[in-house]
């Protein structure tokens, strides 16, 4: 689906010494990000469908290996993308419309939305509290979360030294159930590790041998899921109980953790690096995670709830893996985003006040860091869905317009929004 960018007006400092980075040209799509996230959202439909059979040992240890070795690194994949794609979030207007519009809008429709449905299905009432979200929805007010710290991340000097220390806290000390808090914290520095990513790593990772190691990396971990299976708690790949919660002290959370997070990061490595930079057949699916994301928990929350489910048997459990990629398929088809576009991707120019252009020097540029499309159907949404620019070097300086300016002033020649 083509959406409309939003172009920030900025003044530019000319001179010898001072020029804006040229941006890329208007509405190209980098297919690796495309591959990846339909890739991804694919693991999180296979996961979620997954999931009830390992609680009830349907599937035995193959299906619990395969569990955790997905869980590992599904997530830590979409958050690095949606980290390295808010490197350009400022606290400006079309931002704030923006979150509303691709995140809290959605959030409460479909926080609203999945426990009347869970209702239906259970036969009796699921309450409904926005600050408790319910299945998959969680990761919406992380998100946004997430996205409201970029500005400080942005002037941390070691901004994922800090992230880790966060999210190591998150495992001594029980937290609130309210927005998943624990969740928040403990995936903290997969997207403080995007913000600090450039184009140049991700072009290191799309190397023939880098696709050779990441290969091995990826049956390494399904080698060490394995041989966990049935032994190691399958909560520690999920990262949302504290190491009380998990039934050991301090010292071994503390190192369980670290062995969480190291395993994320290599899986996640190598699942990049397998990634295939070429344009295929699905990439154009990868344009709609979000509505795979939002809408095909209908489905695996319905076949929770059905006897006949957990009667399924291994072969049939391949089945069932075959179809999660089917519906992923269905559900970023054309008809299905016109039909529910109204609850992933609102218009909400009712909502606010109209748009008033602001002239600001005789030479306006668009700044492509800050050239964001408007709310997308992408789980890494509203961001661009191509690289965006490497840094100014030194001598160059971009100087954001008033109202677009970051939470916080910037660093002496640090140009980054």
């Amino acid at each position: 689906m083509t959406t409309t960018a939003s172009a920030i007006t900025t003044t530019t400092v000319t001179g010898p010494a001072a020029t804006a980075p040229a941006p890329p040209p208007a509405g190209s799509r980098d297919p690796y990000f495309d591959n990846a996230k339909f890739l991804a959202v694919v693991l999180v439909v296979i996961g979620h469908a997954w999931e009830p059979l390992r609680a009830q040992n349907v599937g035995g240890r193959v299906l619990e290996a395969a569990q955790t070795f997905v869980y590992a690194f599904h997530l830590p994949v979409f958050i690095v993308m949606c980290g390295y794609f808010s490197r350009g979030f400022t606290a400006g207007r079309d931002r704030t419309r923006k979150l509303v519009a691709a995140i809290i809008v959605p959030y409460v429709i479909f926080s609203v939305a999945y426990p009347l449905w869970a209702g239906l299905l259970a036969g009796n009432h699921v309450g409904w509290d926005p600050l408790e979200p319910y299945y998959l929805t969680w990761f919406m007010p992380a998100l946004l979360l997430w996205r409201l710290s970029t500005p400080l991340w942005q002037q941390l000097r070691y901004p994922i030294t800090a992230a880790l220390v966060i999210s190591m806290i998150a495992g001594f000390v029980t937290l609130p159930s309210m927005l998943n808090a624990a969740q928040v914290l403990s995936f903290l520095p997969f997207f403080v590790i995007g913000l600090t990513l450039r184009p140049h790593h991700f072009a290191f990772l799309r190397r023939r041998a880098m696709r050779a190691a990441g290969a091995a990396l990826l049956v390494a971990g399904g080698g060490a899921a394995y041989a966990a299976a049935l032994t190691v708690d399958p909560e520690w790949v999920h990262w949302r109980r504290s190491f009380v919660q998990l039934g050991v002290g301090e010292p071994a959370g503390v190192g369980f953790r670290l062995i969480a997070l190291g395993a994320a990061v290599a899986l996640t490595v190598g699942f990049l690096a397998v990634v295939p930079g070429r344009r295929t057949w699905f990439t154009r699916f990868g344009s709609a995670s979000m509505y795979v994301y939002l809408l095909h928990g209908f489905v695996t929350l319905f076949l929770s709830y059905q006897g006949w489910y957990y009667r399924v048997s291994g072969p049939e459990v391949v089945l069932v893996t075959v179809g999660c990629g089917a519906l992923a398929v269905v559900l970023s088809s054309g008809a299905v985003r016109g039909a529910f576009r109204w609850a992933v991707e609102p218009r909400m120019d009712w909502l606010f006040q109209p748009r008033t252009p602001a002239v600001v020097s005789t030479r306006v540029v668009k700044n492509d860091a800050e050239h964001v499309p408007a709310a997308g159907p992408d789980l890494a949404h509203a961001v661009p869905h191509r690289d965006p620019p490497e840094p100014p070097r030194a001598g160059h300086r971009t100087v954001p317009h008033r109202e677009d300016q970051p939470l916080a002033d910037p660093r002496p020649g640090d140009d980054r929004p």
